[in-house]
Formats: C-alpha cells, sequence, structure tokens
C-alpha cells in the first residue's frame, strides 16, 4: 500500500509491558515526568523574564532552552500517556509525519542551542574581560536565529524523503512515537538513501555541536584549573561538570540512535534510550541550570517569599 493513501495509519508499539495495570503505574509515573517538565521549563522561562538580574545572555539561551525542552517533549509525551490509557494506539500519517517534523526541529534545535551555551561559558570564564563585546545582545539574538534555522534545516529533508517511501502492508512501529528508524523498517522500498542522510547530513548536526560543546570545555578545564583559590576552583568546575554532564547524555544518546550503521539498530534498546532525551532531560535541565546556580535560587526566593508571606 502507498504510504500517501488516505486510509494508511500506523499503530505505535510501546516501549513498556502491556499489562494494564502496568500501563496504569506507566501512566502516572510518566504524567508526573511530564508535569515536572511543564512546571520546570515554564518556571524557569517565567523567572528569567520577571528578574532584571536574570537578563545576561546565559539566562536568555537558557530560557530558549527551556522552551525546546517543553516543545519537543510536548510533540511526544502526550501521545503516549494517550497510549497508557486507550487500547487504539493509531496515529494517522499526517499525524506521524507531523509528530517527526517537529521533533526533529526541536531536538536539533536544541543541539545548536547547547553549543551556544557551550560557547557563552566559554567566553565568560576563559575571556572575562571580552565577554560583554563578544557575546552582545545583537550576538545573542543571531545564535538563537541561527539555532533555530538550524533545527529547521535537516527536518524537512528527512520527512519528505521518509514519507514519499512505499508502506506495503506493515503500519505497526515498533516505537512509541514516530521515529525515522523504525519507520524505515516498516518500508518495503529502497530506504538506503535515507540512512544514508540520516547517518551522515542529520548525525553531522550533532558531532559538529557536540566538537564545539567539547572544545569549549577543554578550554574550560584548563582555565578552571588555573584559578588559585581552592573554593573558587571547586564551585566553577562543579556547575561546568553538571552543565557537561546534562549535555553530554544529550548528545551521547542522539548520536548513538542516529548515527549508526541500520544493521545494529536494536528496538527494544532505543526506545528505552530515547526515554532518555524525550523525558530525562527536559526534567533534568531545570534543576541542572537552577538548582546550581544561585542567581536563579535568589530570584526564586525573591517572587516566591512575598506570596507565602502573605498567605
Amino acid at each position: 500500500m502507498d504510504f500517501l493513501d488516505g486510509n494508511y495509519t500506523l499503530v505505535t508499539w510501546l516501549a513498556f509491558p502491556t499489562c494494564p495495570e502496568l500501563q496504569i503505574v506507566l501512566f502516572f509515573l510518566f504524567l508526573t515526568l511530564y508535569s515536572m517538565i511543564l512546571m520546570g521549563n515554564i518556571g524557569l522561562m517565567m523567572l528569567i523574564r520577571v528578574d532584571l538580574h536574570l537578563q545576561t545572555p546565559m539566562y536568555f539561551f537558557l530560557s530558549n532552552l527551556s522552551f525546546v525542552d517543553f516543545c519537543y517533549s510536548s510533540v511526544i509525551i502526550p501521545k503516549m500517556l494517550a497510549n497508557f490509557l486507550s487500547q487504539n494506539k493509531s496515529i494517522s500519517y499526517h499525524s506521524c509525519a507531523l509528530q517527526f517534523y517537529f521533533f526533529c526541529t526541536f531536538a536539533d534545535t536544541e543541539s545548536f542551542i547547547l553549543a551556544a551555551m557551550a560557547y557563552d561559558r566559554y567566553v565568560a570564564i576563559c575571556n572575562p574581560l571580552l565577554y560583554t563585546a563578544v557575546m552582545s545582545r545583537g550576538i545573542c539574538i543571531w545564535l538563537i536565529v541561527l539555532s533555530y534555522f538550524g533545527g529547521n534545516m535537516s527536518s524537512p529533508v528527512h520527512t519528505s524523503f521518509a514519507f514519499i517511501l512505499k508502506y506495503c502492508d506493515k503500519n505497526v512501529i515498533n516505537h512509541f512515537f514516530c521515529d525515522l528508524p523504525p519507520l524505515l523498517k516498516l518500508s518495503c522500498t529502497d530506504t538506503s538513501l535515507n540512512e544514508w542522510l540520516l547517518s551522515t547530513y542529520g548525525s553531522s548536526v550533532e558531532i559538529i555541536c557536540f566538537i564545539v560543546i567539547i572544545i569549549s570545555y577543554f578550554y574550560i578545564l584548563l582555565s578552571v584549573l588555573k584559578i588559585r583559590s581552592s573554593s573558587r576552583r571547586k564551585k566553577t568546575f562543579s556547575t561546568c561538570a553538571s552543565h557537561l554532564t546534562s549535555m553530554a547524555i544529550y548528545q551521547g544518546t542522539l548520536l548513538f540512535i542516529y548515527s549508526r550503521p541500520s544493521y545494529l539498530y536494536s528496538p527494544n534498546t532505543d526506545k528505552i534510550i530515547s526515554v532518555f532525551y524525550t523525558t530525562i532531560i527536559p526534567v533534568l535541565n531545570p534543576l541542572i541550570y537552577s538548582l546550581r546556580n544561585k542567581d536563579v535560587k535568589d530570584a526564586a526566593k525573591k517572587v516566591l517569599e512575598p506570596k507565602i508571606n502573605s498567605s
């Protein structure tokens, strides 16, 4: 059957047990995680917007990171939650195409923003005297614009090439959302071009961003080691280490999923790994970038204390 046939629908398989009792438990687990994503990222965006002390390049990038985390998790998790409670786990090909398109867009945008944040920290720590000039508001806006533009470059390519394939009789996606590797497994036509685009053009985005991040933090580490004050060195290293850990998990899982040859594709393993960058990272980012940051904690206290005292 041609995939563009309007009667064609897809069915998503969950990465979890099909036992109804377990699905209810998992529904509430992921509902809790999604609620944390919404509260953490929207709360952080609002806090950065209202507090004048947070109107700096670092928090400008962080606000956009929170927005992207909120967007790409919202592309996937609500449908997954609905699947936990529904016997009908089907998704139309139009909805599948849109889900993959927006997921790809926001995932790549996040990679570019993480690279921009790493460069911002490099300038702030390694060249503090030039920080204001190098990271001017105009430069920051251009970096964000380029991040969103870069995120929109690969998604039309992958989506258009994936959804002109023929998908004969198979219509069950062995995944909990419309991702490219499991979609290609359903096609009854040659997918070598799609696989080549995924492993070269697609993964090159992640590789370039990962290299920028690693180089930036390498020079940051060298600068931190030169700090004479042990307490200041420990504080700076602790903050940078938490940022780098978050970036490494996100970039590492994406590279693992999308840069491998197709014969190494493992549905069950990939579904579990996908939970990290679709759910866990959007939960962790607000915690990592706020709880370990004195400015954010002070701003939150200023907002929350009057409300607590008034009550």
